[in-house]
């Protein structure tokens, strides 16, 4: 079992339970099914800008629990407590706008993300392996141990 903070006790999260990706970037794996190949995350996202071009050979499922984002390629914005379906096969830039100092968003990803060039030309993949190697080099760097990570995997 996973406690999943609600929206109003986000800030109760350990600093250091965020795994870093960039300087602005981080997650907090919530499951790490390597069994079957999926994991849920909450990615958080400090500050505005450009995150990534990217599309999935899966679905993915999104919840926002903090801040808003959009993607270049559509007109939508998603904002605290919308849902969001990304289909299989659909290249899409997440943006979080201007203003927005943190952004938070429960994520599902079944199968890989992968990382796009302008051209749809897949430059960089990352699965739940990855997101497995990343918390388990972060955790045992900061003291915690590389078995801390294994509460979340499945």
């Amino acid at each position: 079992m996973v406690n999943l903070p609600l929206p109003g006790d986000l800030d109760s999260i350990a600093e250091q339970e965020w795994v870093p990706q960039t300087d602005t970037v981080s997650f907090k794996p919530l499951v790490l099914n390597v069994s079957q190949g999926y994991y849920v995350n909450l990615l958080r996202v400090k500050g505005a800008g450009v995150l990534s071009r990217h599309r999935h050979p899966g679905p993915v499922h999104g919840l926002v629990l903090r801040g808003s984002w959009r993607y270049l390629e559509h007109d939508w914005v998603a904002e605290e407590g919308s849902y969001v379906f990304e289909p299989p096969g659909e290249t899409h830039t997440l943006v979080v706008p201007t203003g927005v100092t943190e952004m938070i968003t429960m994520f599902n990803v079944t199968g890989a993300l992968l990382y796009c060039d302008e051209f749809g030309a897949v430059t960089h993949a990352e699965d739940v392996f990855d997101k497995l190697a990343m918390a388990k080099t972060h955790y045992e760097s900061i003291g915690w141990g590389a078995g801390y990570v294994d509460r979340f995997v499945r």
